[in-house]
């Protein structure tokens, strides 16, 4: 918010050559942090500053710099530095983070990731053909990670882990053949030896 005498409280504004705004803001440790975005109009870096300034004070702000940590170095040390974890879950761990996190987000810094990103990674792991119980593993670690980013390391506003459902390792229950079915295969077998055989196999798993 700016002062009677069009000075700013908090932040500055300025006007770079290429015609666009700049900002600049102190952090909560009294550091200049120089924004990465440029505004076209001076309104609009105005209000940049004034929802940085309410994130602040709220507790809510993340540094800006401290996001730019890459998600592939984020969670080795996510997995080192996590306490009481037994071996068999680190070595768990480790591999689903090399084989199913690393390859589709691990070079994005930990502050640019997306629900977006996150929906796209998990469909592809589906298409590649990872299993669901897999996908569903890895969904959690990266959850957890990205939870520990946002409560802990202030990396994140929000954790883009936000799919309903897609930490659920079951798959749908594969349909039962009725025993009208079994008929109407039986009677489509030419060789009746071998139909009595379904018929015989199918009444005593039923029975």
């Amino acid at each position: 918010m700016a002062n009677r005498d069009g000075h700013r409280r908090f932040g500055n504004i300025r006007k770079r050559e290429s015609g666009r705004f700049q900002i600049r803001y102190p952090g909560p440790d009294g550091r200049l942090r120089t924004g990465s975005t440029t505004y076209a109009t001076r309104t609009d870096a105005d209000r940049a500053l004034t929802l940085i300034e309410a994130q602040i004070i709220s507790g809510e702000w993340t540094d800006p710099e401290r996001g730019k940590i890459l998600l592939s170095d984020y969670a080795e040390s996510w997995i080192k530095e996590r306490p009481n974890l037994r071996p068999k879950t680190i070595e768990g761990y480790t591999w689903l983070r090399r084989r199913h996190i690393v390859p589709g987000l691990g070079g994005v810094a930990v502050g640019k990731l997306t629900p977006q990103m996150v929906r796209t990674w998990r469909a592809d792991l589906l298409a590649n053909g990872v299993s669901v119980s897999v996908t569903a593993k890895a969904y959690r670690l990266l959850r957890a990670i990205l939870t520990t980013a946002v409560e802990e390391g202030k990396l994140l506003n929000l954790n883009p882990c936000r799919i309903k459902g897609a930490d659920n390792e079951q798959t749908p229950e594969r349909p039962i053949i009725t025993v009208t079915q079994v008929f109407e295969l039986a009677d489509r077998m030419a060789d009746r030896r071998f139909r009595a055989l379904i018929l015989l196999t199918t009444f005593a798993s039923l029975g």
